[in-house]
């Protein structure tokens, strides 16, 4: 019923850019909070960053000032512009959409993406 897929990523050299970007569709009622997560090669699961729909918004320490999320709530979407990339910030990045659907209103879940890899090599 509700489907989250993730695309932009890909591999750039040191210091270049990359922008995710990640759609929610499906029977949604209600998105409260987006947000994007990492995963490296034998490292657990990290929060980059999230955003409330109010607009609220959380980093992971490393990423402010590189990196900027942002949403467009009427379509469901949320963005991760990632600038002055390092081999630190080489992983998969997931989407996760915290939402309630319409046949579960009061009941809101995660609903994750399948993942995109960002690699960053010279």
């Amino acid at each position: 019923q509700v489907q989250v897929v993730e695309s932009g990523g890909g591999l750039v050299q040191p210091g270049g850019s990359l922008r995710l970007s990640c759609a929610a569709s499906g029977s949604i009622f209600r998105s409260i909070s987006m947000g994007w997560y990492r995963q490296a090669p034998g490292k657990q699961r990290e929060l980059v960053a999230e955003i409330t729909l109010s607009g609220d918004t959380n980093y992971e320490d490393s990423v402010k000032g590189r990196f900027a999320i942002s949403r467009d709530s009427a379509k469901k979407m949320v963005f991760l512009q990632m600038n002055s990339l390092n081999a630190e910030d080489t992983a998969v990045y997931y989407c996760k959409v915290h939402l309630a659907t319409y046949q579960n209103p009061l009941s809101p879940r995660d609903y994750w993406g399948q993942g995109t890899q960002v690699t960053v090599s010279s």
